[in-house]
């Protein structure tokens, strides 16, 4: 009966696991969280519990609502509540909880019921609807807070959690989401690496039981598994096909997301702070709010949820999402940490030819009793560093600004090296034990940024930078260790637990980050952590940008970027040209351009059609960064399934779109061999096929001619990729 039912109904995607004419009352509460194309509907039951009646397509009339809990006939009185909107844990619930507690008096039974919501509307767009669940028996609540983006189906879910006990109460774990779906199968993508490998996908069919997605890193948590994932239903999805969750977890530290396939079969999604090692102690009255779950959900591919993501967070999210990025030429990769004033000068030289807007100064430029000679010496010494920089930074700055370019720094000023002279004068800024050897991540340890002082510390680094140097253009944010032996002194002295490390760490870092926001709202902020270990929405409240990986070679960066493109729009990708890889320059600079570019190469010792090369792609780029990066992204053809790569961005009007191309195997006799089909153009309009960002002295087969959008998106372009011409971008101009 309960796979013919299935079968036979329209709405696949949620439900409920019990008959709404044996466990709903005659008025049950429903609380709709809809967007435009999609819906979220809460309901109470007859004990007055919380649950998710239905997740899916809305319909099309809001009078059908109360109609769908009644279509699903679930129901095993032995199993628990699985489809609870926030499930607890020690009553009724057999199954992973979102919240768990320990009472003042040492019980550990939790049942929260549905008191009441609200719905506020947004400023920006949408609307905020709050619901007050409260225990019983003891005087806890929680609010379940969904917001929502009606326009690009995105919603936004947080938890606050608080009470008025005799005596402070232990949250176990504290979830930011507790969702529930229903379909035939579960599909997970997720993405795991280590440096240099980052954001390597894995297809799994979910299966009975829990999967969990975690990070215990403490800081750089992304290094190893990425907190962004896709969920499909029924089979995989494609850029076009198929139904999918998009979700990322907005917390820059140890998260936890679980997969839970009940007995049912039906899919429970619980997401938020890694319980791991930190039982948080909340005093009464006092409230604890969760970070952000946002997600959205299509059943027409990957391509339209991925775009609604995009436009989200460039419109709402993003630091400066409306603003313009700036181009760089990086040093790292062409002196190290082996530079003088001098050397610097005539990079300002080289980044001016070459027609990028800025000069960012990499690591080693800081510390005297301890030089940062090597990554072994001076992190916490934020001086300028006397025998290679004897004229400050101002100097730089003021040197750049001749030159024609603006100055942008590095810093890591959450780390410390025990080589250092902060380390001698403020160990008890550092985490680590005292009765323990110290373990070291890259020669460094981490600061204690649970401590308001270091806090302070660390703001003061940038603040004194900014107030030194007002016309310093650009940060780049560094953060390379992760935590080994978790242990604050700050904590210990205040007489708080040690569990709180994980949580109150994080937390002290966004209250720099807002404290520097609020003083420098404009200033474009790199965000780094070893390459992609802080890639999250909250992390990007801050940050401008991120660095997807340091691993640069073009041919790898095609998969990362196109694995990040799925979560992030290209406006916050920071690509650069570099001396990774074997390939030419310009199959490196058609990669970067997917994003916002930089060079960290020697300018001045490429070869005259490099070096004529790299200024006019700089030109070209400019003219076309734009739609890149605030245009749409359809993945056209992926290189998982095919010896190319292709990816078309087009900007909101339609008029112009850019297309790139590459062939990301050298198997003998691979070309592309049919057609592109193109996408997210009018079928109405002419457009102009034009080759651009060519090598100088090539040739290409592409000739002024107009094709319909129509023919374009039926029928296709063949970006004639071949042994000799890898790469290629291809122009799409309406006329």
């Amino acid at each position: 009966m309960f796979a013919s039912l299935r079968k036979n109904v329209l709405t696949t995607f949620l439900f409920l696991v019990v008959s709404f004419s044996e466990s709903f009352g005659q008025t049950p509460a429903l609380i709709p969280v809809a967007t435009e194309n999609n819906l979220m509907l809460l309901g109470t039951d007859k004990q007055n519990r919380l649950r998710i009646v239905y997740f899916g397509a809305k319909p099309a009339k809001e009078n059908d609502y109360s109609k769908i809990a009644a279509q699903y006939f679930i129901n095993d009185n032995n199993a628990g509540i699985y489809n609870a909107a926030y499930t607890t844990a020690g009553t009724y619930n057999l199954v992973e909880p979102a919240l768990q507690v320990k009472h003042y008096d040492g019980n550990l039974s939790l049942d929260l019921k549905y008191k009441s919501f609200t719905t506020n509307k947004n400023p920006d767009d949408g609307q905020t609807i709050t619901v007050l669940l409260q225990d019983e028996v003891y005087p806890v609540q929680v609010k379940l807070f969904y917001r929502t983006w009606p326009k690009e189906n995105v919603v936004e879910q947080w938890a606050e959690v608080s009470h008025t006990e005799s005596d402070s109460i232990i949250l176990s774990k504290y979830a930011s989401a507790n969702l529930y779906f229903v379909a035939e199968k579960f599909i997970l993508t997720h993405f795991h690496g280590t440096w240099a490998k980052e954001m390597q996908p894995v297809e799994t069919e979910l299966s009975a039981g829990i999967m969990s997605l975690d990070s215990k890193l403490g800081t750089r948590a992304n290094l190893y598994q990425s907190q962004n994932f896709m969920v499909s239903f029924d089979k995989v999805a494609t850029e076009t096909e198929g139904k999918v969750l998009i979700g990322s977890l907005g917390w820059t530290g140890n998260f936890k997301i679980d997969f839970e396939i009940d007995s049912w079969n039906n899919l429970r999604l619980i997401a938020g702070i890694n319980p791991y090692a930190s039982a948080y102690t909340l005093a009464p009255s006092k409230i604890f709010r969760t970070p952000s779950l946002v997600y959205t959900y299509s059943e027409k591919g990957t391509g339209i949820a991925s775009r609604n993501l995009h436009h989200w967070a460039i419109e709402h999210r993003i630091a400066d999402g409306k603003g313009t990025r700036l181009s760089l030429l990086n040093n790292w990769e062409a002196t190290y940490f082996d530079f003088d004033e001098p050397k610097l000068k005539d990079l300002f030289k080289d980044a001016k030819n070459l027609g990028v807007d800025l000069f960012l100064l990499d690591d080693g430029w800081f510390a005297n009793k301890y030089p940062r000679n090597g990554d072994n010496a001076g992190l916490g010494d934020w001086q300028e560093n006397k025998k290679k920089l004897p004229n400050g930074i101002g100097y730089l700055v003021r040197e750049a600004e001749k030159a024609g370019v603006k100055f942008g720094i590095w810093v890591e000023p959450e780390m410390i090296n025990p080589k250092s002279e902060l380390y001698e004068t403020h160990k008890d800024w550092v985490l680590r034990q005292n009765e323990r050897p110290e373990i070291y991540f890259r020669n460094q340890l981490v600061l204690d940024l649970s401590n308001p002082e270091v806090q302070q510390f660390v703001y003061s680094v940038l603040d004194s930078m900014f107030y030194k140097n007002p016309n310093l253009s650009f940060i780049k944010w560094d953060c390379n260790a992760v935590i080994y032996n978790a242990h604050s002194m700050y904590l210990q002295k205040s007489g708080l637990p040690q569990s709180h490390l994980y949580v109150e760490y994080v937390r002290g870092l966004y209250s720099v980050l807002e404290k520097l926001r609020k003083k420098y709202p404009s200033i474009p902020m790199m965000l780094c952590s070893g390459g992609g270990g802080r890639a999250d929405y909250e992390a990007l409240r801050y940050f401008t940008e991120f660095w997807p990986s340091d691993n640069t070679d073009p041919l790898e960066r095609i998969y990362m970027q196109w694995n990040y493109s799925y979560f992030f729009p290209a406006l916050v990708s920071c690509n650069h040209v570099t001396d990774w890889g074997k390939q030419p320059i310009k199959f490196k600079t058609d990669v970067a351009m997917m994003g916002k570019l930089g060079f960290d190469i020697v300018v001045s010792k490429l070869n005259e059609k490099d070096a004529q090369f790299a200024k006019s792609a700089v030109t070209t780029y400019n003219s076309i960064k734009e739609t890149i990066w605030r245009g749409d992204l359809y993945r056209i053809e992926n290189p998982y399934k095919k010896p190319t790569a292709v990816l078309f961005y087009v900007s909101k009007s339609k008029n112009h779109g850019v297309l790139f191309s590459y062939l990301t195997t050298e198997r003998y006799g691979n070309t592309s061999s049919r057609p592109s089909r193109l996408a997210g153009l009018d079928p109405a309009k002419d457009y102009q096929v034009k080759e651009i960002n060519l090598y100088p002295g090539a040739n290409s087969p592409f000739k002024t001619t107009v094709y319909s959008g129509d023919y374009l998106m039926t029928i296709g372009i063949n970006p004639r990729l071949s042994g000799s011409r890898k790469s290629v971008v291809l122009e799409i101009l309406e006329i």
